[in-house]
């Protein structure tokens, strides 16, 4: 994965938490599959995203769900064909008051530039594992 392709994540990145998710989506394949961490975190249950609309439904609904939701990422790694990525996300439940304050990593595949599937990890150390790495 090329510098370009790291520039591209950290782009889509900014304007999701900016809630701009039309240029969030524009750094993303049409078919991309989107595998968040935060569904089996909060649900219990993994959850699978098929597409950008699909995506886009999905942050929308997050970010209503969340008041001053917000990613942070700090790290990246260029691993050759894939990017791992380690952060945190913050968030308070607009209804529930619950608090979120967690790692957070995704593990990502591009493909002519466009991320093709994303897996978010709230154990870092579970990323490290998914991409073959031990550190």
């Amino acid at each position: 994965m090329s510098e370009e392709n790291v520039e591209a994540f950290k782009r889509s990145f900014e304007a999701g938490n900016r809630h701009d998710f039309d240029a969030m989506l524009e750094e993303l394949d049409p078919a991309v599959e989107w595998h968040p961490a935060v569904g089996v975190g909060l649900a219990g249950e993994a959850t699978v995203l098929r597409g950008r609309e699909e995506v886009r439904k999905w942050f929308q609904d997050l970010f209503e769900a969340f008041d001053d939701l917000r990613f942070e990422a700090s790290e990246f790694r260029d691993l050759g064909d894939e990017l791992l990525a380690f952060g945190r996300v913050h968030a308070h439940g607009t209804g529930s008051g619950v608090e979120i304050d967690s790692p957070l990593a995704w593990l990502v595949r591009a493909k002519n530039g466009k991320a093709i599937w994303v897996r978010s990890y709230f154990d870092p150390k579970e990323a490290l594992e998914a991409a073959g790495l031990s550190e």
